[in-house]
């Protein structure tokens, strides 16, 4: 028989050793299974292109029978849940703007006085629009809401104080975004992400190809200690890192006409936390990887949580109470309000403090661990 002939016995034996193989790399077969079953879970359970209970603040200048009325319907809806109610306009505004809630909704002081004249008063609602995908049914939503909720108070009226084609005028305020560009949510967004993605992955090789290359036994043979080595290994990529978000920004501007109505150098300190920590988190995967492919396996299984749970992609808000909480661990997501906020809203220090100290949470922790497991590969 030709040795070139196929033969099942050489086939076969090929097959088992394949099988070996893999048992013997059981982190590969490990994201084999796991990853498929993350975006199942993911995909089937966190994402919702519908998100509802979103969070609304009322001001009620006229609260009168008509305003508890409104007030009762909103929180009985399926798309509001109404958190706050403020007294004045500067501290609705101010929850807006810290990303607190999603909607405003502002009774007149004359409403329910007009409302009996058949007048149709307006109602206004504020909307952060910095994400257009979390608003557009709930806005829908709120006109055929008005329509109808006023309809058992105003019973028994004459026809002529009924006002057609509805009692109430929803005039709808779209802050931050009031044309609805996608750019303007995405391409700030594409920060975060392009960060995550280049700065686990390249740090994720930095000590996994020192022990490839055998260059690691040089680093034993040095005086050098952990904490130099890993700041030393860290330094280049935050430049790399700095060297992306201005291209990216310079793209925003130009090509995509983002606006930047923030302060550039508040985002660029702030950028440097978010890098760190990303920056920590490879080192942290090039010390648990035997190999440079374990160390992209790692990296990418951490990614596809990111860019799925922060909000880049699909509503935050309108996941599940499970997945919001797995996505607050992730300084992608805190990330995303900082820019959207600076650039989009002209949030300052007060307004990103609460989502600056997570990722400074999460690198320090990250930088602990990769230290702690740098002096476990040292002996």
């Amino acid at each position: 028989m030709s040795r070139f002939a196929f033969h099942p016995r050489r086939f076969w034996a090929v097959v088992v050793k394949e099988f070996i193989q893999m048992r013997r790399d059981r982190l590969t077969f490990a994201m084999m299974v796991g990853i498929p079953l993350l975006q199942l879970i993911l995909f089937g359970f966190a994402i919702n292109l519908n998100p509802k209970h979103l969070p609304t603040a009322v001001l009620a200048a006229d609260p009168g029978p008509f305003a508890r009325t409104l007030l009762w319907a909103l929180r009985t809806s399926d798309y509001f849940a109404v958190t706050r109610v403020v007294d004045t306009e500067a501290e609705l505004r101010a929850l807006l703007e810290r990303g607190e809630v999603q909607f405003g909704v502002s009774i007149p002081v004359d409403f329910a006085r007009r409302l009996l004249r058949g007048e149709r008063p307006s109602l206004l609602l504020e909307a952060d629009a910095t994400d257009p995908a979390a608003t557009g049914y709930a806005l829908s939503a709120l006109n055929t809401l008005v329509a109808t909720v006023f309809d058992r108070d105003l019973k028994g009226l004459p026809p002529g104080l009924r006002a057609t084609p509805g009692p109430v005028e929803v005039r709808v305020h779209r802050l931050y975004n009031p044309d609805i560009i996608t750019q303007y949510n995405v391409v700030p967004g594409l920060l975060g992400v392009v960060l995550t993605m280049t700065m686990v992955i390249i740090t994720a090789l930095a000590i996994t190809r020192e022990r490839e290359r055998g260059t690691m036994e040089n680093l034993l043979s040095t005086p050098v200690r952990p904490a130099e080595v890993m700041l030393g290994k860290l330094v280049p990529y935050i430049l790399v890192g700095y060297v992306q978000v201005g291209l990216i920004l310079l793209a925003a501007r130009v090509f995509f006409g983002v606006p930047m109505v923030g302060s550039v150098p508040l985002l660029l300190g702030a950028m440097l936390v978010f890098i760190l920590a990303n920056l920590a988190m490879g080192i942290t995967f090039s010390t648990l990887a035997r190999n440079q492919l374990q160390a992209v396996q790692m990296a990418f299984f951490f990614f596809l949580p990111n860019i799925l749970l922060s909000g880049f992609m699909f509503p935050f808000r309108g996941m599940p109470d499970w997945a919001q909480v797995l996505g607050e661990v992730l300084p992608l997501t805190h990330f995303l309000r900082i820019v959207r906020g600076i650039l989009l809203k002209g949030n300052g220090p007060a307004q990103i403090a609460p989502e600056l100290w997570p990722i400074a949470l999460f690198m320090v922790v990250m930088l602990t661990l990769a230290i702690k497991r740098y002096r476990q590969t040292l002996d």
